[in-house]
């Protein structure tokens, strides 16, 4: 394991020097530096910096009634580290929990600055190493250098989440929310409350606001799929009696990863029967009474979005209940108590929950040069959805849409240190991808038709036609690609040869 006073500074040796640099102190980044000390060889110097004072990103930040996972915590754990808690869909301490002890247990707490937002990154060839600046609580400005860049502050902006100009919101007297700047000491009970939104936000946070408020409503534009599964799982909660962790953890890690990838294929290839299966169930919970058709049943195609998950049924059971309800409309506008919708119908509220989505991100809000050129990321090629056209020694980690996060998290961080550990062999001190084929075509990065998707694609950087610039969204491929595949491939360049001793680089 690399040790972390190789990169202290001295009045010599300033600014601070790392071998990797890893920006985010989250699911992302915790994991990164584990994969670092164990599997890149020699051992490797690093560093993490985080912007805010805490372990544990989308975790720490989201304190919104029912904060829980939407993947089960089988394949968003990490691979290295078995789930075993009793709840397969786990709520927002537990896995906070999970991320810390796994820094604490590896050491991985005193690599880290907290409190250091990186703002920027520039790359030199001829010194082989990035010059990234980070500005600090105390609104100073540090440098330090770094041999690799690992971006791992996931894909949206911490400064707030997306919201749209509601006619008349600022007339409103109540309380407004939005989930990702929750008030700590938000008092609902009894209150009225409207939930704006349809998205995975809002189906966790009504039916835990409702066992208090007077009443919950969901207010949604038009419906997601959602579908319901047992919070724990009992495959998993049996295996543990008879197997050791790592082997339970495993089995129903890829029971689950193989069953993800069949149900997206035949929702790719089978889409009505799909849509009509889900719609069912939803009828099944609620009953023939219930108006699924308007509320439960989306204008488009299931995993055009991604599908909303409800652990035990528990948004229907609220539902049942009369504790919450679902109004699906336009709003008109805002008035003092309450919200006017476009069919004359009026909802009052004493607290309105904004879960509107995200403000996506690229590249951690970073701004980039290599060798004093500006990047622009939306006109790159991301290169097996990690590296990114003519930027050497970057990557970023960023999971699947349609599976858990950390599944591809995994497999990049091994991809990286594959990388580094080639690096070491040969004297190489750079990797860039360069794509060299005209034939490449240029596609939107996700195709996702969601709202918070398409407001930022033009942004992202652009997946190709074939490989390897094209997304796969599919965990064995790539398994194939990132952890088997040589990384020879005629489009990674290996360059930047370290120069002899006692003589100087042309």
């Amino acid at each position: 394991m690399a040790d972390g006073s190789a990169g202290k500074a001295t009045p010599e040796h300033f600014p601070e020097h790392f071998d990797v640099l890893i920006v985010g102190a989250g699911l992302s980044g915790i994991g990164a530096a584990w994969h670092i000390q164990h599997e890149a060889r020699p051992a490797r110097s690093y560093v993490i910096l985080e912007g805010r004072d805490a372990i544990g990103g989308t975790w720490d930040l989201f304190r919104y009634p029912g904060i829980r996972s939407d993947s089960d915590m089988y394949t968003l754990g990490y691979a290295f580290k078995p789930w075993t808690q009793a709840k397969a869909i786990a709520d927002g301490p537990s896995i906070l929990k999970y991320v810390r002890q796994t820094a604490a247990e590896n050491g991985i707490e005193r690599h880290i600055r907290f409190g250091h937002k990186v703002t920027a990154a520039a790359w030199s060839s001829e010194d082989a190493r990035w010059t990234v600046t980070a500005r600090t609580d105390d609104g100073a400005v540090r440098t330090f250098t770094a041999g690799f860049v690992f971006l791992c502050g996931g894909y949206y902006s911490y400064d707030g989440g997306y919201l749209p100009e509601f006619p008349g919101y600022a007339r409103f007297k109540g309380r407004l929310v939005h989930p990702q700047q929750w008030p700590e000491a938000l008092d609902y009970t009894g209150k009225r409350v409207v939930v704006i939104g349809s998205g995975a936000t809002a189906v966790t946070i009504v039916p835990e606001m409702a066992r208090r408020a007077a009443h919950v409503t969901m207010l949604q534009r038009s419906p997601t799929y959602v579908v319901s599964r047992p919070a724990e799982d009992a495959m998993a909660n049996g295996l543990r009696k008879w197997l050791p962790p790592m082997v339970a953890y495993n089995i129903v890690r890829w029971r689950n990863v193989l069953f993800g990838m069949w149900f997206f294929r035949l929702a790719r290839n089978k889409p009505d029967a799909v849509k009509k299966n889900i719609i069912d169930m939803v009828r099944a919970q609620l009953g023939p009474d219930y108006d699924v058709e308007t509320h439960f049943t989306p204008r488009y195609n299931p995993w055009d979005q991604r599908l909303c998950l409800v652990p035990d049924a528990d948004l229907f059971a609220a539902i049942k209940a009369g504790t919450a309800s679902v109004v699906t409309d336009h709003i008109e506008t805002f008035d003092e108590t309450g919200i006017q919708l476009k069919s004359g119908k009026r909802l009052a509220a004493d607290i309105v929950v904004t879960a509107t989505g995200l403000v996506l991100q690229v590249m951690n809000g970073l701004s980039l040069t290599v060798d004093g050129r500006p990047v622009d990321p939306g006109q790159t090629l991301s290169y097996k959805g990690m590296m990114y056209e003519g930027v050497p020694n970057l990557a970023s980690a960023f999971g699947y849409t349609n599976a858990s996060w950390t599944l591809k998290c995994d497999l990049t961080c091994e991809y990286v240190c594959r990388l580094l550990n080639q690096m070491a062999r040969t004297g190489n001190r750079q990797v860039t991808p360069r794509n060299a084929d005209p034939d490449i075509e240029r596609q939107p990065w996700l195709d996702f038709s969601s709202g918070y998707v398409q407001r930022a694609m033009e942004k992202f950087p652009k997946q190709g036609t074939k490989a390897p610039w094209k997304l796969h969204q599919n965990y064995a491929l790539d398994l194939m690609s990132l952890r088997y595949a040589k990384l020879d491939d005629g489009v990674l360049e290996f360059s930047n040869r370290a120069p002899a001793k006692g003589k100087v680089a042309a």
